[in-house]
């Protein structure tokens, strides 16, 4: 896939495809591009009754925009992205995009598997990343909308076929969006396979409470009693390690700019997977970031045991954002299935 090649998109005012009138929650869905190989890309609108906003493309079923009001009522997006396919087809830093088949690294891109080898895609060094050279943010999801009761709901589906990227099997893989009146995102994910394979899915959203700026200034609770280190490679060591006494230990409310100003330990920025305490069936709180500023809360609840927490040092090579901003400024806090809930003030 080539980004220098011609994109097309139509400014046709949005189709309304369903809508709730008493609480006026609605879905509206317009075009986007068109990719190189002639593809159309959609941009679906999901509007709750208090007037948040949540827009969702389907090419790498990713959340685009995330709006929501601050203290004084005045709406922000809070979330990095783009403003055309063009530029995200250029992006390499994932933003707001479903991983798959396996989030983070895999060393030497290949695994064992029932006595077999399996040789993966290398697209980080030697390594394999977030489902390799076309993983499932490159590709076009099958969308489709619906009005719940209080909510509006986008399922996205896609089928990776036995081979792609060099796992086993063919996968079936379903993402479903719904952005509620209690202000939650919920973000579910379902899979199945017809052979055994590696699954890890999660979403890349980068998150900025403020709308804009650094995310120093951001409070962080993790509720995680222990992380899982880097070797050089960013690969887990397979050691799990207390955060007591680290720059990584966020189990109280903690100011991410005084745990950043310690270089030698967390070089500048977070690359964190956190041991999330209470793992279980059930859906726990796992994460709780506030913007003192606006007084935009975001928490996050999830049923998985591991929370990837990044700081976005690595990603200012990418294009610059919606409204000029800078990838760096942002923080990434990934783990799915999971409730992503907001508190407007």
């Amino acid at each position: 896939m080539s980004a220098r090649q011609p994109l097309h998109a139509s400014h046709h005012a949005p189709t309304v495809l369903a809508r709730e009138e008493p609480s006026f929650t609605r879905i509206e869905k317009s075009p986007f591009g068109t990719l190189p190989e002639g593809a159309d890309v959609w941009l679906f609108q999901l509007k709750n009754a208090h007037g948040l906003v949540c827009k969702v493309m389907n090419h790498g079923a990713a959340i685009t925009e995330l709006h929501l009001p601050d203290r004084k009522g005045n709406c922000s997006d809070v979330v990095l992205g783009h403003s055309s396919l063009a530029d995200y087809l250029k992006n390499e830093a994932y933003l707001g995009a479903t991983i798959g088949r396996v989030a983070n690294r895999i060393s030497d891109a290949r695994f064992v598997l029932d006595g077999k080898v399996y040789q993966l895609s290398a697209n980080d060094g030697a390594n394999h990343l977030h489902g390799g050279l076309r993983g499932f943010d490159r590709v076009v999801w099958n969308a489709e909308p619906s009005i719940q009761k209080s909510a509006a709901s986008l399922l996205l589906t896609y089928l990776s076929r036995d081979g792609e990227e060099g796992y086993p099997g063919s996968l079936s893989v379903q993402v479903r969006y719904t952005l509620t009146d209690q202000n939650e995102l919920r973000m579910e994910y379902e899979a199945t396979t017809d052979k055994p394979t590696p699954v890890n899915l999660t979403n890349h959203t980068y998150f900025n409470l403020a709308g804009g700026g650094d995310i120093r200034n951001h409070v962080l609770t993790v509720n995680a009693d222990h992380y899982t280190p880097l070797n050089a490679s960013h690969v887990p060591t397979g050691a799990i390690t207390p955060v007591a006494g680290t720059t990584a230990d966020f189990r109280i409310p903690t100011r991410i700019g005084s745990r950043l100003a310690n270089d030698s330990d967390c070089h500048s920025g977070f690359n964190h997977n956190y041991v999330l305490n209470g793992n279980g069936p059930r859906l726990a709180f796992a994460a709780r970031l506030h913007e003192p500023a606006s007084g935009r809360v975001l928490e996050l609840w999830t049923n998985q045991p591991g929370l990837q927490f990044y700081t976005g040092q690595y990603i200012q090579s990418v294009p610059p954002g919606k409204r000029g901003l800078i990838p760096g400024s942002n923080l990434s806090i990934s783990r799915t299935p999971s409730i992503i809930r907001a508190f407007p003030p």
